[in-house]
């Protein structure tokens, strides 16, 4: 791996930094904006999942239809930012092996968009990406040409976070 593109934001960045920690040579490590999270994730930050919906009431027209609350991205534009990163990776650095480092719904709209999936909230979660999964994409010159999800690896979680 020659090179690791990650969103800007911390956690992303962090794992690429570890990623990058584990390779023979160092890659070239750079941030691109077009990976970062989804913008609604911000409307939803420090709210439990089960008091997201008295909370964050917006969540249930997000829900119905993404892309119609200001801040809010259609799956297509989203997983549009990840491909066009992957497009723009392949034509500037053509025949390296790249590592981009996002967040799961970005991917996961990505992943509806190339399997021609339909463009709606079952989709983002009928198949997804897990925590540390990743969305391998081969290019044929600037053309995603395969593409196969690789779940996370199972880690034991150790004796004292058991307890």
């Amino acid at each position: 791996m020659t090179r690791i593109v990650h969103s800007p934001l911390a956690r992303a960045a962090e794992t690429a930094r570890l990623i990058n920690e584990k390779l023979p040579a160092p890659a070239v490590l750079e941030a691109d904006a077009e990976l970062r999270e989804a913008e609604f994730s911000r409307y939803l930050q420090g709210v439990p999942y089960w008091q997201v919906p008295m909370r964050r009431p917006l969540w249930f027209v997000h829900r119905a239809r993404r892309g119609i609350v200001p801040g809010d991205e259609p799956i297509e534009v989203m997983g549009g930012r990840v491909l066009d990163v992957v497009r723009r990776q392949a034509r500037e650095h053509p025949g390296e092996t790249i590592a981009l480092v996002s967040h799961a719904d970005p991917l996961n709209a990505a992943w509806i968009l190339l399997d021609r999936r339909p463009q709606h909230e079952r989709e983002m979660h009928r198949r997804n990406i897990h925590k540390a999964g990743m969305l391998e994409v081969e290019v044929d010159g600037e053309t995603p040409s395969s593409w196969r999800y690789i779940p996370p690896p199972h880690v034991d979680k150790p004796a004292t976070a058991a307890a």
